[in-house]
């Protein structure tokens, strides 16, 4: 509770000042995402981080295959694996897991007081690493294109005392190596939350640290946004090391950060919703209600909604919500009530959809959001 106490000014008054669109009439497409913080190895040799392995391989699977979404898709995770704890034969299994349940991998990073000549070593060898497993997407031009998290939510330098990075310029070396968005945010009741929360947006990257405090929000795109000064489309992004769609250097992908009054804190405290899935606060109808009224989703598209969520399901006990009954009885939740004839459609998302309908938002199309998955990144092969 202190540290909540703590971080409330940081995020409370914007959360105090937002007035959330209504959501519209007629059919939603709600865009279901879970970005996993995957660590396997946390606080465990490899014998312990294979048996946890060899548990979400076997049980996983079996755990998400009685559900579909409106697109005929199973629950997605996406993985985000920690680059500095790559161990082929975890990756190896990562692999497996992947090809059995839809899952797909993205880049996870810890790193404390580095230069950007030390944190470009570690990025260009993560993704190499992760290349040669056949995972990371690409995009139009066959270039590997990759989301982030940052360890310990230190994203751009934004600890205040600069520990767990570094590096004050990372968003622009982000875009330069391929990164098409961060998803670390939210990060309450951590001292690096934002300012700037329900939003996607574009961060512009500042000498000073914690550049994406603020942004440009996403939206649908206008005549005269078709060309950026640079020359590069923002409709493609450029090249990476052009500036994103006129408005900053990184696409930032929130999830949901607020209060959930319908389970209170002795009777009378709304209790803090982070959009984090754990033992103790595994996902929920409620939490699911809280998600959707933050209502984050493109301007100008507010009929498609964007609920990323984020956990650390790699160890016990976290593992035993997407393992076992928690996970199984919120699908069957999800499954009776967020239907198309109830004005739904619900869409199982890895991170790389979640952008590419993001970004198929952004350039003006509509309907049904499961046919642009694959808009702008793909998966190799």
């Amino acid at each position: 509770m202190s540290e909540q106490l703590r971080t409330l000014p940081l995020w409370l008054p914007g959360y105090l000042r937002q007035t959330p669109t209504p959501l519209p009439d007629g059919v939603k497409d709600v865009m279901l995402c879970v970005c996993d913080h995957f660590e396997p190895l946390h606080r465990a040799d490899k014998p312990e981080a294979l048996r946890r392995m060899a548990a979400w391989k076997t049980e996983f699977p079996k755990n998400i295959a009685p559900f579909r979404d409106a697109d005929g898709v199973r629950p997605r995770h996406t993985c985000f694996y920690p680059i500095e704890q790559y161990d082929p034969d975890l990756l190896n299994d990562v692999a497996e897991l992947c090809r059995a349940s839809g899952a797909e991998v993205e880049v996870h990073l810890h790193h404390d007081r580095d230069t950007e000549e030390t944190l470009r070593a570690k990025l260009e060898k993560g993704i190499a690493d992760f290349t040669r497993h056949g995972f990371l997407p690409r995009d139009e031009t066959g270039r590997t294109r990759w989301g982030f998290v940052h360890g310990d939510w230190a994203l751009d330098n934004s600890h205040p005392d600069g520990a767990q990075c570094g590096v004050s310029n990372e968003l622009s070396l982000l875009r330069e190596l391929g990164c098409y968005a961060d998803f670390t945010l939210p990060s309450c009741p951590d001292v690096t939350q934002t300012r700037t929360i329900n939003r996607l947006y574009y961060a512009q990257d500042t000498p000073s640290p914690k550049s994406h405090d603020t942004g440009v929000q996403v939206r649908v795109l206008r005549a005269g946004d078709l060309q950026s000064p640079s020359g590069a489309s923002p409709l493609t992004g450029g090249d990476c090391k052009s500036p994103a769609p006129n408005f900053g250097d990184l696409l930032i992908v929130q999830g949901p950060l607020g209060l959930n009054w319908e389970r209170r804190k002795l009777g009378f405290l709304p209790r803090l919703e982070n959009s984090d899935l754990t033992a103790v606060n595994p996902p929920r109808p409620d939490r699911m209600r809280v998600w959707l009224r933050q209502h984050i989703h493109v301007l100008g598209r507010p009929e498609w909604i964007f609920v990323k969520l984020h956990c650390h399901g790699g160890p016990p006990p976290n593992s035993g919500v997407f393992l076992g009954e928690p996970y199984r009885k919120f699908h069957q939740h999800l499954a009776e009530t967020y239907t198309e004839a109830k004005g739904w459609r619900l869409h199982y998302v890895t991170a790389r959809e979640l952008v590419n309908i993001l970004h198929a938002a952004e350039e003006g199309h509509s309907g049904n959001a499961g046919l642009f998955r694959d808009h702008r990144y793909k998966l190799p092969g």
